[in-house]
């Protein structure tokens, strides 16, 4: 069986490639998340919660694809898997049951808050060694922070 080569530096290839993999975790538990709230929801905004949290999902599932299939052209092997998710998520979880719209609102919050504070470090880190990678960082980042936005100012 052949690898795929990578165009990076030994080191370079192994901060770059671990910036992406806990983004792919970040992302990849931020739309479970997103879902688990999306169908436990109740209160006055409920819908709207509910329409958003799917914005989020879909956001966070495609940023998901393009960071895997980023990893494997560098070379690295992307893991998805849940009981990897389990182990090496540092993203707040949500309680179980119905979750009032105050409590999606403000654990959606510092979920994001926390992922983005990961992402920005990884935009740093990624910075010097592949300024495409980190390119495709700030996009997502951007993006998140969009979301985090949108969800706070509910508060």
């Amino acid at each position: 069986m052949s690898a795929i080569t990578s165009p990076l530096k030994a080191e370079d290839k192994k901060v770059v490639t671990a910036a992406l993999q806990g983004a792919l975790v970040d992302l990849l538990d931020l739309a479970l998340l997103g879902k688990q709230a999306h169908w436990n929801v109740i209160g006055h905004n409920f819908r709207s919660l509910h329409l958003q949290l799917d914005e989020i999902v879909a956001a966070a599932r495609g940023h998901a694809d393009t960071v895997a299939e980023r990893e494997v052209a560098l070379g690295g092997n992307p893991d998805g898997r849940a009981s990897t998710l389990a182990n090496t998520s540092e993203v707040p979880q949500l309680e179980t049951g119905y979750l009032n719209d105050g409590k999606v609102i403000a654990a959606m919050t510092d979920i994001l808050g926390s992922i983005v504070r990961r992402m920005r470090e990884r935009v740093a880190a990624t910075e010097k060694p592949d300024p495409v990678t980190q390119d495709i960082l700030i996009e997502i980042t951007q993006d998140l922070e969009k979301y985090h936005w949108m969800i706070e100012a509910q508060r």
